[in-house]
């Protein structure tokens, strides 16, 4: 099959677990033979490197969001964008002739691409891993543009479609039922499965467990005010004076100063390591380092990599279980689990975490068994699955 792939950021300009299970499914693809092109915006993360070079890659489409938000644009940016956005698709369409074309992460991006590819008649299919389809129409400046006149109007002067359907999806798979159900109470949706997104298969090579608990606390992921980073500096307070903090993640520049200067306000400047970005290749070590990891987001959650990455490596995981990530933790199993926001309880659940060492190890077990049956290889399976049904379809 030939499949062009659309989304925002593809590796390795990207921020979170999305791109990543993305990337696993288009190199599982190319993998099983089938050609795959990919077509995403023209976002360079600061400080990453182009990584390894790949022909079919390409950088060319213009994102709303910048530096962390959605800047307004004038009506005639708006329109400039989205004819840009419109010409970099139907070359693409034209040249590479896809069988199917996929759809990832789509939030900020042009949504107006998603119904020019259903008018040309190509079977589309969304793998939905965050709530795009629900914040995604909101910050299209072109929606917001275009729907303050006649539509049929706008699309007749302009040449681009001024409507958004979810049934222009095509197939829609889900990355949880969190966020297929969110979906749900927003749109009236076509055909609707779940896929759950896995873990590299690197990570299930368990470390053995530390000989004893040394408070050595990890976060990962990325530094966004909706992942609790705060909560956790308000309960390493609370904590023993030898219990340190690593922050291994990029983000948002501003939000990072917010939290150093929370982490001096509350005298932990010298405890806590803002680390920031790993190679994908150090995170097992990284994983494995620690005593426990901490997922405190404060959101539901879309599905989460890190808390699964963590047990695959053997490390025990102190989380909220928000949204998808609820799906898989299980209080005293493989986690323990604390109300988002709560610095008191984060800090009760590490310091008995920290004094039982049966239960750390229930939870070791727990959590390598929850990795095992979450790693990227059924989900590719199903990724190629799908596309090949719609591609049959029509």
């Amino acid at each position: 099959m030939r499949v062009l792939c659309v989304g925002s950021m593809y590796p390795p300009h990207h921020l979170g677990g999305y791109e990543l299970v993305w990337q696993a499914a288009v190199e599982d693809l190319r993998r099983r033979g089938h050609d795959v092109r990919v077509l995403c915006s023209d976002h360079r993360e600061p400080g990453v490197g182009p990584g390894v070079p790949d022909e079919d890659v390409h950088r060319e489409l213009r994102w709303y969001w910048r530096d962390h938000a959605f800047p307004r644009l004038s009506a005639l940016r708006v329109l400039e964008l989205e004819r840009a956005n419109a010409a970099v698709l139907e070359r693409h369409l034209d040249a590479f002739s896809p069988d199917a074309v996929s759809w990832w992460a789509m939030g900020g991006m042009s949504l107006s691409l998603l119904e020019r590819a259903r008018r040309r008649r190509v079977p589309a299919v969304a793998f939905v891993n965050d709530d795009w389809l629900i914040y995604g129409p909101a910050v299209d400046a072109w929606l917001r543009v275009a729907g303050r006149l006649p539509r049929g109007l706008v699309e007749r002067a302009t040449g681009l479609p001024a409507r958004f359907d979810p049934a222009a999806c095509g197939r829609i798979v889900f990355a949880s039922d969190s966020v297929r159900r969110s979906a749900a109470e927003r749109w009236a949706l076509p055909p609707a499965e779940v896929a759950h997104g896995g873990i590299d298969p690197r990570f299930l090579a368990p470390a053995p467990p530390p000989a004893a608990w040394g408070w050595r606390l990890l976060y990962v992921g990325r530094i966004d005010p909706r992942k609790g980073i705060a909560t956790l500096l308000e309960a390493l307070a609370r904590l023993p004076s030898e219990a340190t903090l690593s922050v291994v993640g990029g983000g948002e520049a501003a939000h990072l100063g917010e939290l150093r200067r929370l982490a001096a306000g509350l005298g932990l400047a010298d405890r806590v390591d803002f680390a920031g970005r790993r190679d994908r290749d150090e995170l097992p070590s990284t994983y494995a380092a620690a005593d426990a990891v901490i997922f405190p987001v404060l959101w539901d959650e879309p599905w989460g990599l890190v808390p699964l990455e963590a047990m695959a490596c053997g490390c025990p995981v102190v989380a909220t279980g928000t949204g998808g990530s609820a799906e898989y933790l299980r209080d005293g199993d493989n986690c323990l689990l604390f109300t988002p926001g709560d610095a008191g309880r984060l800090a009760e659940r590490l310091t008995r975490l920290a004094g039982d060492p049966a239960l750390r190890g229930r939870m070791r077990a727990g959590g390598i068994a929850t990795a095992a049956a979450n790693t990227d290889a059924a989900f590719n399976a199903r990724v190629e699955a799908v596309i090949a049904e719609v591609v049959a379809s029509g």
